[in-house]
């Protein structure tokens, strides 16, 4: 079996593991999302014991990830060089830093025993954790000369993701939304007066999705771009970025997600459809309209809250349930607000899916202080109980790094 195989296979045939900390007992997704909003110290006896066997790099850029003893597939953000990345991106110095240092500590970390690399919480040993199978993804350059590194990021262990393959102009004027780190950087840059990139040409798409298919055991395509004023011209991307990738001689086994910006010509939909995509997302991911209006700006001033809705209810009721779908940053507004919009979109057949938001470095409205165990823990309930109740299965995958709903989906099964 492949090593992605391997692990489906594992998280379907075994329980979720269980894990006492500070007294509470919690589940792997409980203690997935605690990790991924604060973040783990990583030894260099860790980085040095896997350079020449697993994926694991100290680049932020490499999208590191872990695996717990029961397959979970975790985001792994050593604070260190995550802030010290983000700091030379947005010019933030000490002083600025010290304002945010109780929220940046972190009690995970990683560390050798004997051959056995192991979670710690403080002193105390969690469990013993595995990562995916040393990789040259990232020393990879197109045949035009683009570096796979920065452009694009292995998932898990069965996915390829492009996190953002043209500007966000939303970011670029000024209203990029608060949690995302290449909105911040193409706000800063702007502000700047640089030069911002071009979208990625779609032939260097193909040609990494290609790689991926053919050397890394990938079956799932993720597709991100930055939200656009002209949605014409994102749809000239999208639909250059699926031609290609539907012409080359190895396909995807799994699916292709598609994150757009919801268009007004709603026939640009059935398009994207024709040419491969298997789902479609016009995330929201703050649903209070206040707190959106603040942490998410551009889409509330320049797309707007029904343009959204439009577009995924379009898209369920014309393609079936779970085919549309909504991020949401779990952790940035209150659980009722979120529970009431994830329970709005299931009701009309739209997935929506689960994003932790990772505080350390990129404040929203002025904090980095992520939520407790416990309101992970009623986050999974409650998303469990709507995918049950209105049948809707995310993605088949082993896992993604920071997103939970497929871990939820195996915990609703069980």
């Amino acid at each position: 079996m492949l090593f992605a195989e391997q692990r489906t296979a594992k998280l379907d045939n075994k329980k979720m593991n269980k894990y006492t900390i500070d007294g509470n007992q919690l589940d792997s997704i409980e203690l997935k999302c605690l990790i991924i909003s604060r973040g783990i110290k990583v030894d260099n006896s860790v980085y040095r014991h896997h350079a020449e066997i697993s994926r694991l790099s100290k680049s932020p850029l490499c999208c590191n990830c872990l695996l717990l003893s029961d397959g979970t597939i975790v985001q792994l953000t050593d604070t260190s060089f995550h802030i010290r990345h983000l700091s030379n991106i947005f010019n933030w110095d000490n002083i600025r830093l010290l304002k945010y240092s109780a929220d940046l500590a972190t009690p995970f970390s990683l560390r050798m025993k004997g051959d056995d690399t192991i979670l710690y919480y403080n002193d105390a040993e969690i469990d013993t954790i595995s990562f995916p199978p040393k990789t040259d993804f990232y020393r990879q350059k197109t045949i035009g000369g683009l570096p796979f590194v920065g452009n694009a990021v292995l998932q898990g262990v069965d996915w390829v993701a492009f996190q953002c393959l043209w500007t966000c102009e939303y970011a670029t004027s000024g209203q990029s939304c608060q949690f995302c780190f290449s909105g911040g950087d193409f706000e800063a840059s702007a502000k700047k007066g640089k030069t911002l990139p071009k979208a990625v040409p779609s032939q260097d798409v193909a040609e990494i999705v290609q790689y991926a298919l053919e050397n890394e055991n990938i079956s799932n395509v993720q597709i991100t771009g930055g939200s656009t004023f002209d949605g014409l011209r994102e749809s000239e991307y999208i639909v250059q970025y699926l031609t290609a990738i539907s012409e080359l001689k190895s396909q995807p086994s799994g699916e292709t997600l598609l994150y757009i910006t919801p268009p007004t010509d709603l026939a640009l939909i059935d398009r994207y459809f024709e040419l491969g995509a298997s789902r479609i997302a016009c995330s929201i991911e703050v649903w209070d309209l206040a707190l959106a209006s603040e942490i998410t700006p551009g889409k509330i001033n320049i797309t707007g809250r029904e343009t959204h809705l439009r577009a995924l209810e379009y898209t369920a009721q014309k393609y079936g349930n779970g085919k549309a779908f909504s991020n949401f940053i779990v952790g940035v507004e209150e659980f009722s607000t979120l529970a009431k919009g994830a329970t709005y979109l299931a009701e009309r057949g739209i997935l929506p899916t689960v994003s932790v938001w990772i505080p350390m470095g990129k404040p929203v409205r002025g904090s980095m202080k992520a939520p407790n165990a416990d309101y992970y823990k009623r986050v999974k309930e409650h998303f469990a109980e709507l995918y049950t109740k209105y049948h809707l299965e995310p993605t088949p995958t082993a896992g993604l790094n920071v997103c939970i709903e497929r871990d939820i989906w195996n915990y609703a099964s069980r």
